[in-house]
Order: C-alpha cells, then sequence, then structure tokens
C-alpha cells in the first residue's frame, strides 16, 4: 500500500501542505495527465494509477476516464504495458461482480458495470478496439481482452453477440484463441465463446464451421477425456451450446464422424472402475450425456433422429451406454441420466429396441435389462428421478413397436412358460394394486404405453384374468381397474386409471362394451361429472369423467342393452346438461400441469405432486377433443351441437321460402332494384329496407376509409416524435448517471454527503429529463388512443366490408331463385308479363 501510495505521489506530484485529496480529484489528475502529457512514460504511469484506484473508485474512474481509456486503446497500441493497462481498467469498471472495496460504500449500484457497458457499446466502435487487440500476441495484452470481452458478454450478451455477428472476422479471431498454446489464454477463450454461442443460431453455425468441434476434440483428449478436469467440461458445454436446437450443427456433427469420438468419454473398464467417480468426472460425463440426448431429441426432426440413432447403434454408442446401466458403482445421478439417454437412442427405433429388449443384467439368475429397470420403478426406496426415468425409457421402448407392445401384453396372458421366472406384466400388475402411490401411477401409465395405436393389444388385453380373493373367481383386468377407480381415495391413482381406460377404450368397441358392463361404472362417470368441488385437480378429475363418458358414447357399438349410444346420450342431458357437460370438458386442457405434460414426452417435474399427466394422454385428448364433437350422437344431444361456436354477424331471414343470407355490397344497387320490381309487396318492402341499410353502411364506409387514412398519419407522427424523445431521453439519462456518479464521488468522508440536486448542472438535466418523461408519456397515452380508435374503426370497416358483400351475395341467390321460378311457370304454360320477360337475370348482368 505504501508503495502504491508513493507512486500516486510520483505521478501527480506532492499535495499542498495539509491538504488531502479527494478519490475524485485524484482521477482527474490522473485522467488529465493521461490526456494531456506528451511522454508515454508519463502516459503509461497514469494508466497504472487508474487501474490501482479502479476497484476502489469504479464510479469515479469510469465517469471520469473512460473516454481517455478508450483514447489509449486506439492511439498507443504501440505500447503493449499501457494497452495492459486500459485493458484492466476498463475490465474493472465493467465488471458484473462487486469488489471488496466497494463493499462498504452503499453509493454503488449492484449493476454499475452493466451501465457502464450500456454506455461503452453505444459505439460499437469500441467493440472493434477490444476485437483488435486479439491479434496481439502479447500475452497480457490479448489475456486481458479475452477477459474485458467476458465481462461485456456477461452484462449485456445479447447486444454484444449482434455486434460481433457484423464484425468482419469477429468470431474467427475468437476461435484462434484456441489454437494458442498458452493454456491460461485457452482456457479463457473457452469461457468467452461459450457466452458468445448461447442463444444465438447464427453464431453458432459460423462457430462451428470454424473447426469448433475438431479443436474441442483435441482438448478433450489431451486433458484426458472423462478423467480430465474442469477444461473437458468447457469444451463440452462449448459443443453442448453448438448442438442444442441447431439442426445444421447436427447435421453438420454426424456428417464429420464425430458421434464416434465421443465413445472414449464413456469408457468404463474395470480399471477405471477402480479409480472411483470423482465429482469432476461425474460432471464431464453428464455433459457429454446431454452432447448425446441433444441430437436424439424428440423436438429434432424425424430424419436427424433417425439417422443419428442408426449412428449411435453402428459405432456402438448405444452398447456403452447399456454397458454403464449394468455397471455397478455409478452414481445415482450419472445412471438416471444415462437411463433418459438410452431411452431417447431407442425411442421409435425398431432396432435398437430390440438391441434394448434383448440385453441381460449380469443378476442371478440373469433377467432382461428391462425387467431390471421396472424393479427399480416399483421399488419406492429408489430415488424419485431414477423411477420418473425408468419410465421414461420403457415408454421410449415400446414407442411405436409394436413387437414390444405385444411381448409386454403376453407377459399378463396365460402361459405355458415357465411362471417362476419375473416379467414385465408381472411387476406392472403388482405396481397397479400397490400401496405407493407413485408406483401405482407409474405402472399404470406404462401399461397404458402397451395400447398406443395398437387395437390389437387392447383386444389382447381384455382377456387378462385377476384372481382377487382366493375361491372367488377371477375378474378382467378392465373390470378390476374400473373398480380400484372407483375405490381409490388419491388424486394421482384416480387420473392414471382415467388415462389408462381412455386410451385402451378409445377405437375400441369391445372394451367399451366390457367398461359398460362392470357396475357401477357409469355411475361414477356421471357423479364425478356432476360433482361442485371447487378446487383444480377436482376440476380436473371432473374433466377426464367427462371425457371418458363421451368416449363410452362415441366408440359405443350397442352391445350392451341399457347402455346403448342413445340411452348414455339421454342419461347425459338428464343428469349433466349438455353446457354443463362441455365447460367440464374444457376443464382438463385448462389444467397447469396438463400444459406443462403436453411439452415433451419427457416428464418435467421437480417433486412428486407434479406427477399427474402423461405426454401420450395428452395427444389422445387433442386428437379426440376435435373428434368427438363431430359424433352424431354428441351432436344430437337435446339439439345443442359441442362443436366450437361460430360468430355469426350476418342477418338470416326467409324470403321467398328460400333461407337466405344477408349479404352484398352497394356497387349493385341497380341489381337491387331489379330484384325489387320481380318482388312481391312484402318482398319489396323488405328489398327497400336494405337498400337503405346499404346506403347507411356504404356513408359510414367512407367516413371509416377517411378516418382511417387520417389516424395512420397521425400515428406516424407521434411514433417518430416519441422514438426522438425517447433517444433524447435514453442520452440525458448516460449524461445524468455520470454526472451523479462525479458529484457523489466527490465527496470527502466522512462529512455527510450533500444531495446529488445540489449540483446546478444536474438539476437542470434532471428538469429536462422530467420534461421529457412527461412529454414521452403524453405521447403514449396518445399514441395508445390513436392506435385503440384505429384498431376500433378497422373492426367496425371490416365487418360493414363483410356485411355488404353478404348482401350482395343474397340478391343474386334472390334472383337465381326467381329465374327459377319463372322458367318453371314458362313449362306450366302461365303467361309472364312481358316487362318482367324482357328483364335479363341477374346472374347474366
Amino acid at each position: 500500500m505504501e508503495y502504491l501510495k508513493t507512486g500516486l505521489k510520483t505521478v501527480l506530484g506532492a499535495p499542498e501542505p495539509g491538504h488531502q485529496p479527494s478519490g475524485t480529484e485524484t482521477v482527474e489528475r490522473l485522467v488529465d495527465r493521461v490526456n494531456n502529457s506528451t511522454l508515454l512514460e508519463d502516459r503509461r504511469d497514469a494508466c497504472r494509477a487508474l487501474k490501482a484506484m479502479s476497484r476502489k473508485y469504479r464510479i469515479e474512474v469510469g465517469a471520469q476516464g473512460m473516454e481517455t481509456l478508450k483514447q489509449v486503446l486506439e492511439l498507443d497500441r504501440a505500447d503493449n504495458e499501457t494497452i495492459n493497462y486500459a485493458l484492466d481498467t476498463l475490465n474493472n469498471i465493467m465488471s458484473p461482480s462487486q469488489f471488496e472495496e466497494e463493499e462498504d460504500n452503499p453509493q454503488v449500484p449492484m449493476n454499475i458495470g452493466e451501465q457502464f457497458t450500456e454506455i461503452f457499446i453505444k459505439n460499437p466502435h469500441n467493440i472493434q478496439l477490444v476485437l483488435d487487440l486479439l491479434d496481439e500476441y502479447d500475452f497480457r495484452v490479448r489475456l486481458s481482452a479475452v477477459q474485458l470481452l467476458i465481462s461485456l458478454l456477461t452484462n449485456r450478451s445479447k447486444d454484444i453477440q449482434e455486434i460481433i455477428l457484423v464484425k468482419p472476422m469477429g468470431v474467427s479471431k475468437m476461435m484462434d484463441l484456441l489454437g494458442d498454446n498458452r493454456e491460461v489464454i485457452r482456457n479463457e477463450a473457452l469461457l468467452l465463446l461459450i457466452k458468445l454461442t448461447k442463444g444465438n443460431a447464427n453464431i453458432q453455425k459460423i462457430v462451428a464451421f470454424e473447426n469448433a468441434f475438431d479443436r474441442l476434440f483435441e482438448i478433450v483428449s489431451t486433458e484426458g477425456y472423462s478423467d480430465g478436469g474442469i477444461i473437458v467440461e468447457d469444451c463440452l458445454l462449448l459443443m453442448l451450446n453448438l448442438l442444442k436446437n441447431n439442426s445444421s450443427n447436427i447435421n453438420f456433427f454426424k456428417e464429420g464422424s464425430y458421434i464416434q469420438r465421443m465413445l472414449p468419454m464413456f469408457n468404463t473398464s474395470e480399471e477405471n472402475e477402480d479409480l472411483g467417480w470423482s465429482p469432476q468426472k461425474v460432471s464431464n460425463v453428464h455433459c457429454m450425456l446431454q452432447i448425446v440426448r441433444t441430437m436424439v431429441s424428440p423436438s429434432n426432426s424425424a430424419q436427424i433422429i433417425s439417422s443419428c440413432q442408426k449412428i449411435m447403434k453402428n459405432v456402438g454408442l448405444l452398447d456403452a451406454l447399456c454397458n454403464i446401466l449394468m455397471a455397478s458403482g455409478v452414481p445415482a445421478d450419472i445412471l438416471t441420466e444415462t437411463i433418459n439417454t438410452v431411452g431417447e437412442i431407442v425411442r421409435g427405433d425398431t432396432t435398437n429396441q430390440e438391441f434394448l429388449g434383448n440385453i441381460m443384467a449380469p443378476s442371478n439368475p440373469p433377467r432382461p435389462a428391462i425387467v431390471v429397470l421396472l424393479m427399480s420403478m416399483v421399488n419406492e426406496k429408489q430415488p424419485f428421478s431414477l423411477r420418473c426415468a425408468v419410465l421414461y425409457c420403457f415408454e421410449c421402448y415400446l414407442y411405436h413397436n409394436e413387437m414390444s407392445q405385444a411381448a409386454l401384453v403376453q407377459t399378463l396372458l396365460p402361459s405355458s412358460s415357465d411362471v417362476s421366472s419375473l416379467t414385465s406384466g408381472q411387476l406392472l400388475c403388482g405396481g397397479l394394486f400397490s400401496s405407493d402411490m407413485l408406483s401405482n401411477w407409474f405402472s399404470t401409465v406404462a401399461l397404458m404405453h402397451a395400447l398406443i395405436d395398437n387395437s390389437v393389444q387392447k383386444e389382447q388385453l381384455l382377456r387378462v384374468l385377476l384372481a382377487t380373493n382366493i375361491g372367488s373367481s377371477p375378474v378382467s383386468l378392465l373390470h378390476q381397474c374400473t373398480l380400484l377407480l372407483q375405490q381409490s381415495t388419491k388424486l394421482q391413482s384416480k387420473v392414471a386409471l382415467l388415462m389408462l381406460l381412455s386410451q385402451w377404450m378409445s377405437y375400441c368397441p369391445a372394451a367399451v362394451s366390457a367398461f359398460l358392463k362392470v357396475p357401477g361404472g357409469v355411475g361414477y362417470l356421471v357423479n364425478q361429472t356432476c360433482s361442485n368441488e371447487h378446487d383444480e385437480n377436482e376440476y380436473l378429475l371432473q374433466g377426464l369423467s367427462a371425457f371418458l363418458l363421451a368416449i363410452c358414447i362415441h366408440f359405443n357399438d350397442d352391445s350392451v342393452e341399457n347402455y346403448s349410444k342413445e340411452s348414455l346420450k339421454q342419461l347425459l342431458i338428464k343428469r349433466i346438461g349438455m353446457e354443463t357437460y362441455t365447460a367440464k370438458v374444457t376443464e382438463v386442457s385448462k389444467h397447469e400441469l396438463y400444459n406443462r405434460a403436453a411439452k415433451h414426452p419427457q416428464m418435467k417435474v421437480r417433486n412428486v405432486s407434479e406427477v399427474l399427466i402423461d405426454y401420450e394422454f395428452c395427444r389422445l385428448f387433442k386428437v379426440l377433443e376435435i373428434q368427438l364433437p363431430r359424433d352424431k350422437a354428441m351432436n344430437e344431444m337435446s339439439g345443442v351441437c359441442w362443436e366450437p361456436h361460430i360468430s355469426f354477424h350476418t342477418l338470416v331471414f326467409q324470403m321467398g321460402g328460400v333461407l337466405i343470407q344477408s349479404l352484398t355490397t352497394n356497387q349493385e344497387n341497380d341489381a337491387c332494384n331489379e330484384v325489387a320490381e320481380r318482388a312481391s309487396p312484402e318482398e319489396g318492402a323488405t328489398l327497400e329496407r336494405y337498400k337503405n341499410l346499404i346506403r347507411q353502411q356504404d356513408a359510414r364506409l367512407q367516413e371509416l376509409v377517411a378516418q382511417v387514412d387520417a389516424l395512420i398519419q397521425q400515428n406516424q407522427s407521434l411514433q417518430g416524435a416519441l422514438n426522438d424523445i425517447l433517444s433524447a431521453n435514453s442520452q440525458l439519462k448516460d449524461e445524468n448517471t455520470l454526472l451523479k456518479a462525479q458529484v457523489s464521488a466527490s465527496t470527502i468522508v466522512p462529512a455527510p454527503p450533500p444531495t446529488v440536486l445540489e449540483d446546478p448542472r444536474i438539476m437542470q438535466y434532471e428538469e429536462r429529463i422530467q420534461q421529457l418523461n412527461e412529454e414521452t408519456s403524453r405521447l403514449s397515452e396518445q399514441l395508445k388512443s390513436t392506435q385503440d380508435h384505429y384498431s376500433k374503426s378497422m373492426e367496425e370497416f371490416e365487418k360493414l366490408k363483410k356485411d355488404q358483400d353478404d348482401l350482395l351475395e343474397l340478391f343474386a341467390d334472390q334472383d337465381v331463385k326467381l329465374s327459377e321460378y319463372k322458367m318453371r311457370l314458362i313449362s306450366l304454360g302461365q303467361t309472364i308479363d312481358e316487362d318482367v320477360q324482357a328483364k335479363e337475370p341477374l346472374t347474366e348482368k
């Protein structure tokens, strides 16, 4: 510290006796020295002193010295030491974190670094100055430039990304840093590129085509793959940024044979297992699993998913991941993520699904890996996240695979094979009737996935019989599920059973008949639908019950005498009412957990209470929500249609025994007169009224057109004025911020600081800003009123235009009808008035 004081005395000269300069005064003199010194050594010393003060006096240095420091970067490029001091000072000014020296200073805002960054990047040339310094090979200059860019990206990432994107060679300069043989710079460059590529597809593509994957895999290999340090994790995070939601880069990665280069990351040899899993290795493998999932994510196109799945199978990646599943000593979070990853690699790919189905676990006795996974799913002692992962993997195993679906159902049917071995069907039945609510939900949903788009297995599952009590007759699985639904008191169990029954009975009349024969089944659904409970979850239960009731009507083959379509329809009308019924059904899609589940096949849940709705059920509900209203039996209920209401703004009336929709435009006035001559007195009076209506609408239409034109001009004028004021306001705020910083920082502790408003310059700025804010508010309000008026005028304009179009159609239809009647009278030998005969048909005009 004494050395620093001595250095400052050397730069600034000795202070006057009895006067100790404040921090603001010291900064001001240092900035002046940088601006006015002719000797490079003096400027360098002053920059070094500013750097030393920039942590404690950040506001003062930023407010007074930012412009000077930018000039140093531009004019003193020949002196690396001075440039380094300037870069470090700017980095301190714009640091996103707070320094220890500032913790006791309440005048320093927490986001002061972001405020200075906003001022710095208003001139994009400043970013170019920093980018140009990346070309300097000097260690300190290059490192300081990288660190400054990291701070800028941390504070204003999107703004910096857009600036760098248009800078020539901007991204290339950063990519070149990965080849720097000085590890410190290379490592900082990785952090810089991670921030630069986040959420910007264009930059991601540029980085990928700058050979990023080759360079990153070289670093990962050098560092020791999954056993490497945090640098491996940084490389993988950058890869993840480049691939996530970027189909172009995924194709590039796939076609560039990079998938097989991931294999060493999943090496699980016995030698490595003995070393254990360090926390860093867990992080590294977790990142690599995320990369694999990014390429086979269900949100990608089917073509990308399929090709990536095939490559992963062919190069042995799926095999390596299955080895991790069966290995001992694997941490729970890695095991969970590996299960999810394996699930997505096999999802929808028959070859990969078959491969997973044939894997045997090294247990005693040996069991299929699928069975071992299901044992974990129904075991309430296993971690919640692991159980969710197993369910997702099993769903992926069944997805679009009739063979695996049939194999599961077959394990539930009577068989002559060895019954001593545990099967997947037995595990699911055990979970279905378990006292553990989560096992109950998981097993029910897993069983439901064996029936999706598979009518054969729906009928096969009806053959499954269960022995409930010793000595009593066995009952069908559907019968038992219906009884469980009526007896259960747990929300999750009820929802799961309703989803299973909905999937089972949809498109399967035999299952509907079996359900209708279960005592109390229909009554339970009706009572649930009629329930008046006002809890969000109760609304969901009521909606699901109403939905299942609709399935009973729609897919009913009338084989159960007491519950034919017609009788169920009448029961619904009398007990529930169509208005109440449709309101209940719509409650399902309003539920928060329904909307969350509908977004992705994998459940995104944080705790057990959020396990409620399954993705595949949401798909079924969306399809049937459209299909069921078109059912004739549903639409005939009490004359009420379930289909979405149509907004009728046209007038419908009877004329000449024909139902005609009223609409036309005023351009056919003559046609109206001709139709009026042919019409009866009553029809003529009606037509005269519509002619008057058309004239009024036409006048109103012209008035609205003129209003709209005027409002558009006014809107453009107000928008321009508002933009000018906002720009001036922003500039004044920046200047005001700097002035406040200077004034507040000029106070000498411990004297109480004067208020900022005591400075006349700031008072002027504050008054001007207040005026501008008031003017901005006034113009914004005026603009809003104008836009509202404009919107209303346009709505009325469109309505009148539509009405007139429809009236034209009305008179055209009427003329055609009158012509038909005339021709019919002539054919019957009737005499037609010559004036009428002389008229040409309206449709020929």
